[in-house]
């Protein structure tokens, strides 16, 4: 009997965490796919597929083509085109295919919240009055603060922002998470950061920000995920892999 094949979309810390948990299992053949968007990937522990797989059609094929069992979208919580495409895929190929989607994160006691759906909305709820901007949605929507050019921005991505911003006033700052509660209290102080815009991810690798945010009083807007659709999902990694045993035991009965 052959090893179940498990594509993992990925891109994500979950997704990463989910390649390690199952890359030693002798009973599976996983690759991970990335989207190709950064330049420099950190190293992964199964073979990895890197590129687009032109929409929900090019995904279907590859599915048929590889003889994929399983698909896992653990994509980011906002790559909300890959994961419509990943359900119409999984319809069409009659591929099995669930979602590991962290759990928004909800505001505490302390934190000054102001929801938003976009980053366009996020950049017109700063206001007229010239405001300095800690700017943590990634570089690919950044752009969207040229329509605001009043505000002083630090602008936070892994890889550089091409092209840079038209806007007058704006410091870029290149990191890769995890970021610590230590370190972003002392950014947020040093540049006298008066609001962040944020996207809702959710989970553990970028929430010191909103926690340094509480501590300092500090505004945040925050853009709030769209309803996922399509799949089902899960929300930790734990229940992912219990999906993923269910799945194995059930091919092993059928001898597939």
């Amino acid at each position: 009997m052959g090893k179940a094949r498990i594509l993992i979309l990925g891109g994500t810390t979950e997704a990463r965490s989910l390649a390690v948990a199952l890359a030693s299992r002798a009973d599976l053949d996983v690759v991970l796919s990335l989207a190709g968007r950064t330049a420099d990937p950190a190293p992964q522990p199964v073979p990895v597929r890197s590129g687009g797989f032109g929409g929900a059609e090019g995904l279907a094929r590859y599915l048929r083509d590889e003889a994929i069992d399983l698909m896992i979208d653990a994509t980011h919580p906002f790559a909300a085109r890959i994961s419509a495409n990943a359900a119409q895929a999984a319809a069409q190929s009659g591929v099995p295919a669930f979602a590991l989607r962290r759990p928004a994160w909800t505001p505490v006691e302390g934190d000054d919240w102001v929801s938003v759906q976009s980053v366009p909305q996020a950049i017109a709820a700063l206001g007229a009055t010239s405001l300095r901007v800690f700017l943590a949605t990634g570089r690919q929507e950044a752009h969207y603060a040229d329509t605001a050019p009043q505000h002083h921005y630090w602008v936070r991505s892994v890889d550089p922002v091409e092209p840079p911003l038209t806007a007058p006033n704006v410091c870029y700052i290149h990191s890769r998470g995890p970021f610590r509660l230590e370190g972003e209290l002392e950014m947020l102080r040093r540049h006298g950061i008066e609001v962040i815009i944020a996207k809702n991810s959710g989970g553990a690798a970028t929430y010191a920000k909103i926690e340094a945010a509480r501590q300092l009083g500090i505004k945040v807007i925050m853009i709030q995920r769209a309803e996922a659709t399509g799949l089902s999902d899960v929300e930790t990694l734990e229940a992912a892999l219990n999906r993923v045993d269910h799945f194995a035991s059930s091919l092993m009965k059928r001898g597939v």
